[in-house]
């Protein structure tokens, strides 16, 4: 009995394993037709069209409202204006219902609402119980109408605009995706704006009125409502809160045409911090009006749709040449899409992947797929594509999105008979009309020095530069006495270093406390740093544990136990620059450096030499006359965070000397006057 019962375990457990099959021996049934469900439509003598659905499975209620607006109207010197109007109505509330009692409001009746603004629409919603659809649509009614746009809320989103910007060179597709973006359009593009630190500055709360005024008018308002009503008597209520918006004016949007030449660049973006390259290739895409979209998007599946697509099964399964690989020829409705072959593969093989995935677009122009291939893609596409209808909300969706973009009301019925109609002979001449594997930018995100000469083969390899614009500093440059200037150089270099004396490294323990959101972090440890190479190691004692920190040649990593990480290049460059600017460093490179004597100020009772040290952001040392050694720098830094510079200022204390150098054992740091952090030195060495 037990021999059987393990015998009935065994087979049971192995059933399900034994009913797995391949992507490729699934047989799909026969579509289900769709049920559409009735859409009342009615319009407001102010121009907002209204459409309506009758759904009763729950007791909700669901209201879209899309809005004919986008950040393409947005001139080019202030850039995001649009997303962070939209971004600013909802956080800010409106005039009968601030910030905080709209959230309580919301909280209170378990309801949601939000409102947003796109590159080519805009547009709120709201969730909402059916019980509460009375309470809440005045509050909806009123954000939509009347946005308070407070100061505060407005300082809130351009500070978190600019933390974005900040971190939009950490992720390797996201780079990927905006530079290919400029390949295909040009840097000068309104398809290819970015929001920079700079146009974040030039917005205006005035902006932000005049922006929704224009736009957040019945003539540009669609409404959809899905929810469980009564369709009359919701017409009555809809027509008492949204009469009262005003007609305002038509939007036009007007998408410019783009002038694209096919030619073959070869371009790189050198990510020091990775070990395997991103790629991207390929040219302009096409339009969503175009009959051929239906038998191209059927390529798109064969060519590089999912897991049964062929760039999956060769170039990732068969040659193991990428972790992803994708790619797909792109129709927009307004302006030309791209057609864009993406793999990410380790660094060593970028090339190898290159052209396996462009072997793989030859093949497809040259060799007829099966007829197997097709229905079976065929049949995977269509059983996907009804997912867009698997509710009303998404049929209505559908509806009015086809509507805001010019396309008929049965756009979808003719795509799915357009792809039923698809031959093999549409599939190989649509991938011989429309790709151009001869004719392919290509893009790789990656490890330059892991990489190698690999992309030379391809041609002129141009390096592309990604860095984050900063705004221009609008503190006066004054100039100084160059002569005095390098006399008192000296004189503080000597006062550091004795003559005569070698330094090339000096190792230092201690503690320091930083001051962070969180509080006080208190470490210690040992860090050495080379001021002729412009490195450090550090192994600091912390609450988290033992982390080494080590920084060179333009590199950095962070090791906690056995886990090491790559630091970010921004973090890397402030170290390097930190020690570029250090009392030590300068005087160690005294002959390389320009100074220029700024006069003496007075600091309490004593008058110090300012001593003007002239880097890309300059530093102020506050000399002692009397020893030459500095009391204080001062120096203008720019916080990525805050997108805005900030005063950096040092005091030294505590002055002692160790074999020939001079060292302040005691530093406490200060951003915008505030305490940053300090530390003292326990001990020190000179070229350990």
């Amino acid at each position: 009995m037990k021999r059987l019962t393990i015998f009935l375990f065994i087979a049971l457990f192995a059933l399900p394993i034994m009913a797995q099959k391949r992507y490729d021996e699934i047989e799909y049934p026969e579509l289900n037709p769709i049920n559409m469900p009735e859409i009342e439509e009615f319009n407001l003598d102010n121009g907002i069209k209204f459409y309506l659905v009758e759904d009763k499975e729950l007791p909700l209620i669901n209201v879209r409202v899309t809005v004919k607006t986008g950040g393409l109207l947005v001139p080019a010197n202030k850039t995001g204006l649009a997303s962070m109007t939209g971004q600013v109505m909802r956080e800010g509330g409106s005039e009968n219902y601030p910030a905080d009692q709209l959230n309580t409001l919301l909280e209170d009746n378990a309801a949601f609402m939000s409102t947003f603004i796109g590159f080519g629409s805009g547009g709120a919603s709201m969730n909402v119980l059916k019980e509460d659809f009375e309470t809440l649509l005045p509050a909806f009614v009123d954000l939509l109408q009347n946005p308070a746009f407070p100061q505060e809320k407005i300082d809130l989103a351009k500070t978190q605009t600019k933390s974005g910007i900040s971190r939009r060179n950490d992720d390797q597709q996201q780079i990927a995706g905006r530079e290919f973006q400029n390949l295909i359009y040009g840097d000068n593009s309104v398809y290819t704006r970015q929001t920079e630190y700079e146009t974040v500055d030039n917005i205006t709360r005035e902006d932000m009125i005049e922006f929704h005024k224009n736009h957040f008018v019945g003539s540009n308002m669609t409404v959809g409502i899905v929810g469980d009503f009564d369709t009359d008597d919701m017409k009555r209520k809809l027509r008492e809160a949204f009469g009262s918006l005003p007609t305002g004016s038509p939007t036009n949007l007007l998408y410019p045409e783009v002038d694209y030449e096919f030619e073959t660049t070869i371009n790189l973006v050198d990510k020091p911090d990775v070990n395997q390259s991103y790629v991207t290739m390929g040219h302009i895409g096409g339009l969503r009006e175009n009959p051929d979209y239906p038998a191209i998007q059927v390529m798109n599946q064969i060519l590089g749709g999912g897991f049964s697509s062929r760039l999956f099964q060769e170039v990732r399964t068969n040659l193991g040449l990428a972790y992803s690989v994708g790619g797909s020829y792109g129709s927009n409705i307004n302006y030309p899409g791209t057609f864009r072959l993406t793999t990410m593969t380790s660094s060593s093989q970028t090339a190898e992947a290159i052209d396996a995935i462009l072997a793989e677009v030859k093949k497809l122009q040259e060799e007829p797929i099966t007829e197997k291939e097709l229905q079976d893609t065929k049949d995977r596409f269509l059983n996907s594509l009804v997912f867009r209808y698997d509710s009303k909300s998404q049929i209505l969706n559908e509806r009015i999105n086809n509507e805001y973009n010019g396309l008929s009301q049965d756009a979808f019925d003719e795509l799915v008979e357009g792809i039923k109609a698809t031959t093999i002979e549409d599939v190989q001449r649509v991938a011989r009309e429309y790709m151009k594997p001869e004719q392919v930018q290509i893009l790789v995100v990656g490890n330059k020095a892991e990489i190698g000469d690999q992309l030379n083969k391809y041609g002129n390899v141009n390096e592309l530069d990604i860095t984050i614009p900063q705004p221009a500093s609008d503190e006066p440059q004054e100039a100084g006495d160059a002569a005095q200037g390098q006399e008192w150089l000296k004189k503080m270099a000597e006062a550091v270093v004795e003559p005569g004396t070698d330094v090339e490294s000096i190792t230092t323990v201690g503690d320091q406390t930083i001051n962070s959101p969180m509080g006080e972090i208190s470490v210690s440890g040992t860090v050495t740093i080379n001021f002729k190479e412009n490195s450090q190691n550090a192994v600091l004692n912390t609450p988290q544990g033992k982390i080494t920190i080590n920084v060179a040649d333009g590199k950095g990593t962070q090791k906690l136990g056995s886990q090491e990480f790559p630091m970010p290049p921004a973090q890397v460059q402030q170290v390097q620059n930190e020690i570029k600017r250090s009392y030590m460093s300068i005087a160690i490179d005294r002959s390389a450096v320009d100074a220029e004597y700024m006069g003496t100020e007075t600091i309490g009772d004593t008058e110090y030499v300012k001593l003007k040290i002239n880097f890309e952001s300059p530093v102020t040392y506050y000399l002692d006359p009397a020893t030459s050694l500095p009391m204080m720098s001062t120096y203008s830094q720019f916080n990525p965070q805050a997108g805005g510079n900030q005063t950096v200022k040092t005091e030294y204390s505590d002055w002692t000397t160790v074999d020939g150098v001079t060292y302040a054992f005691v530093t406490t740091t200060y951003a915008d006057d505030e305490k940053a952090s300090s530390s003292s030195t326990e001990s020190l060495e000179v070229n350990k």
